[in-house]
């Protein structure tokens, strides 16, 4: 896992970014140039780089944040969100654990999810 004090977070983040990775915050929707990202590649950790999705599970779902089917192999983990009135599934970075989004189960086939992802979150790298 990696582990950096808060305020090397802070010194390596966007104050968006580290809104959403550390804080738990969410960006507004149909923000993210990365919504309309359509090439083919790899999209990472924007706090430590990690892969956590392919660009073949990217999906266009209407919510205004990119959305994915599912993650890389042991890429993300979840927990329990009770925040906002509400229960979600909250989805962080399985190697820093920060902060994505939240999974919804009305997503496509083959898995049935949404992974609603904060673009703040995620960096994308195109495949050459």
């Amino acid at each position: 896992m990696t582990k950096k004090t808060d305020t090397e977070w802070k010194e390596t983040l966007t104050p968006q970014q580290y809104q959403v990775l550390r804080r738990h915050g969410t960006e507004p929707a149909g923000s993210s140039s990365l919504n309309r990202e359509k090439r083919e590649g790899i999209f990472r950790c924007a706090g430590c780089g990690a892969e956590l999705f392919d660009s073949d599970t990217k999906y266009e779902s209407g919510s205004g944040w990119p959305s994915f089917y599912a993650p890389k192999s042991g890429a993300v983990a979840t927990s329990t969100d009770t925040g906002h009135g509400m229960t979600r599934t909250e989805v962080h970075c399985a190697a820093c654990e920060g902060h994505l989004g939240h999974v919804f189960p009305d997503g496509p086939e083959p898995t049935g999810l949404r992974y609603c992802m904060n673009g703040a979150s995620l960096a994308f790298n195109e495949k050459k």
